[in-house]
């Protein structure tokens, strides 16, 4: 069933860059895109990164959700599933590939295996946002490492909202991009 006025004009408006359409999409379904993401998951970080991954696919191809084929909240439902469906692939592909590893080499331990992992994709992680250009950086680390929301970062750098989300935005995708290139996630 073809999506209502709203969500023709709220899709028009994403295919046009506009900031404030992604913001109005995410208050509206983020918490039920995350929902569902739990729901699969059963993990909050990955239901956070899968939500995430949603939204920021809606951003950077705001055209792959067709009004006329449904409605914007379908599709991001069926996104949220899709999405959550491959988090939990890759962490049984991970698990597995885990306790191979363990069963051929029995002196190391999981614990251990899992602390290198973490520790070598954290440090991956700290260097990509350190090679970010300053004003991407100084929005990254409000937002993720301070815990901060666009608007407290706008606050806190003295910049305008609409700034403020570019960066964010500019500054995730290149991270992604970064990561990706790295194998450090999919992408």
């Amino acid at each position: 069933m073809p999506a209502g006025e709203p969500d023709v004009r709220l899709h028009a408006r994403l295919v046009g860059g506009d900031d404030d359409a992604l913001a109005e999409a995410y208050d509206c379904w983020s918490a039920l895109v995350y929902s569902i993401a739990v729901g699969i998951t059963h993990d909050h970080g990955g239901a956070e990164d899968v939500t995430q991954d949603v939204f920021l696919k809606l951003w950077e191809r705001p055209e792959t959700f067709d009004p006329q084929r449904g409605t914007l909240r379908t599709w991001l439902c069926m996104n949220a599933r899709s999405r959550a469906l491959d988090w939990a692939r890759r962490l049984q592909a991970r698990s597995r590939h885990q306790s191979t590893a363990a069963a051929m080499n029995p002196s190391a331990t999981p614990d251990v295996d899992e602390a290198l992992i973490w520790q070598a994709e954290a440090k991956a992680v700290r260097e990509a946002v350190q090679a970010l250009p300053e004003p991407l950086q100084d929005a990254i680390r409000l937002a993720y490492y301070s815990r901060r929301t666009y608007r407290d970062v706008a606050q806190d750098l003295a910049i305008p909202e609409g700034t403020a989300k570019s960066r964010l935005r500019r500054g995730l995708s290149t991270l992604a991009d970064q990561l990706a290139a790295e194998g450090i996630i999919d992408r």
